[in-house]
């Protein structure tokens, strides 16, 4: 297979994920065979304090390991989250957490990595919800070199579409989807979903987006369209660039002026099916999956929002997002479960790329970006 169709066969498992979430550890495995590796782990924690992994197969007795003896000796995830926020980077791998001399002495390298056939790692922070933060990583064969930097922007492009199926898959579980069924849970989720073809016309809606159309949105000639002229512009060039790619486009998303006069909206575009599909094949005519999830006025921002519209690392997002809604440096540090110092450093990484430099000139930005 050639190594653009493994691509896109870990985007369609990515994608199949999202309905069936048994499916995870399948997808999970075809994206470490587009770098020819053992396996991929998705780690995710909410903001709640519950946290979870889900592994590809050939990683069940190295995971099973790691969480009987390991984990709490493992220095690069002990690092890491400080590590990511202070470097300003959403992917990374072992070099930006260890030493050299940390890979060839420590035990989670010599006593863990080794004997499970196991090398570096490649690891993209995503944020599938505003409450959940998921990481995933890829776990090199131990014979193997070190992963390049074409690599790691392949994990991280792979990263979004984890992100976006993540994002639908816990939509639908929201909905109790295992027991309703996709029909029936569509029809029970609070955020509409529309299905749309090549034309943009629409294919399918759940009652939730029925009950958006003339509040923002309109349809026409039953073709999805937005009502204010500069959401409508922005729409209809993520669209073209979904439908007409030749490559695997990766999923767009933007903010759009309210459904009501106190709710705005995210709406996330994500692509359907294979390439072959895109490029015109005539089964399963729909695309382009759109979901327009409501937030209230003054609640933060969904991170990767924020990080996709202001240019900043999903990390700095984070901060920004929370700060800018009027919370203090400290408590941020909290929430995130980093020190006071990082939290004020991010924060001056965010004033130095928005050109800005106080709290309230934050807030004032963020809440500009939602577009009328």
């Amino acid at each position: 297979m050639l190594e653009l169709d493994i691509v896109h066969a870990a985007v369609r498992s990515i994608y199949e994920a999202a309905a069936s979430p048994d499916l995870w550890p399948a997808a999970l495995q075809a994206i470490a065979d587009c770098f020819g590796d053992i396996g991929t782990v998705l780690m995710w924690k909410r903001d709640d304090g519950g946290f979870g992994t889900i592994v590809s197969p050939d990683l069940e007795a190295a995971q099973a390991d790691y969480m009987e003896r390991w984990w709490q000796h493992d220095i690069r995830a002990a690092r890491g989250v400080e590590l990511w926020f202070r470097g300003g980077f959403d992917t990374a791998t072992d070099r930006d957490v260890v030493s050299d001399d940390e890979v060839r002495q420590h035990p989670i390298y010599t006593e863990f990595l080794v004997p499970h056939g196991l090398g570096w790692f490649a690891a993209t922070y995503v944020a599938p919800d505003p409450h959940v933060y998921a990481v995933i990583s890829v776990q090199r064969r131990q014979t193997k070199p070190r992963f390049s930097d074409e690599e790691l922007r392949r994990v991280a492009v792979l990263g979004r579409h984890v992100e976006q199926s993540l994002r639908l898959s816990i939509r639908l579980i929201d909905a109790e989807f295992t027991a309703r069924g996709l029909a029936n849970a569509l029809a029970a989720m609070s955020v509409g979903v529309f299905g749309l073809d090549r034309a943009g016309r629409i294919t399918m809606m759940n009652t939730a987006a029925r009950g958006q159309i003339g509040y923002g949105i309109q349809v026409i000639d039953n073709r999805f369209d937005l009502q204010y002229e500069k959401s409508r512009s922005i729409f209809k060039i993520a669209f073209s660039e979904l439908v007409e790619s030749e490559n695997i486009p990766e999923p767009k998303k933007m903010l759009v002026h309210g459904l009501d006069d106190n709710e705005g909206a995210v709406v996330y575009l994500i692509p359907v099916g294979s390439a072959e599909m895109r490029a015109g094949a005539l089964a399963a005519p729909t695309r382009v999956l759109v979901l327009v999830v409501p937030f209230g006025r003054g609640a933060p921002l969904d991170p990767s929002i924020v990080r996709d519209l202001l240019g900043l690392t999903l990390n700095e997002a984070r901060v920004a997002a929370l700060v800018g809604c009027g919370l203090a440096p400290r408590a941020v540090a909290e929430r995130l479960g980093i020190t006071e110092e990082t939290t004020r450093t991010v924060l001056k990484r965010v004033y130095s790329k928005t050109g800005i430099s106080r709290q309230n000139e934050l807030a004032a930005l963020l809440s500009g970006l939602n577009p009328k």
